[in-house]
């Protein structure tokens, strides 16, 4: 096995607002996926960390805003390679409703560069997302009727 091969665990909120989808934009420090794509809110989870304590921890530094429900979506693999190394991702997708606001970054220096609600129509381009967010537009039904019914 390739000693540059690299293991994640991730959790991603799929948060809508309207026809509006939450998205963060990748900076020069995602480890992951290429800089200047949209990507959702999110990330890794940290050892002894509970997968909706990471979301919930993730979208307050790269948005501001505050988690209040979360429902396990799905979940997806991807393979990437990024600055020499090889990266095996496994991405937690769930369906999340947030308390209202204007995403604002808190951290500064991590692989967010910028958090917007990005209106549905702007999104039919995937070379402009991340592959994790691509799949998320396909989930996003799923993830309406979801909190629809939990909410």
């Amino acid at each position: 096995m390739d000693a540059r091969v690299r293991t994640r665990i991730s959790a991603y909120a799929i948060a809508t607002e309207g026809d509006r989808l939450l998205l963060a934009r990748l900076s020069d420090a995602s480890p992951v996926f290429t800089p200047g794509l949209w990507h959702l809110p999110g990330g890794g989870i940290d050892p002894g960390e509970q997968p909706v304590e990471a979301l919930a921890r993730e979208l307050r530094e790269e948005t501001g805003l505050e988690l209040t429900d979360a429902c396990l979506l799905d979940a997806r693999t991807y393979a990437a390679r990024r600055n020499g190394v090889s990266w095996s991702l496994t991405a937690l997708f769930y369906a999340a409703a947030l308390k209202g606001g204007v995403p604002t970054m808190i951290e500064i220096g991590g692989s967010t560069e910028a958090a917007a609600w990005i209106p549905l129509t702007d999104l039919q381009d995937d070379s402009v997302l991340s592959p994790a967010a691509a799949d998320a537009l396909r989930m996003l039904d799923r993830a309406k009727a979801t909190l629809a019914t939990t909410g």
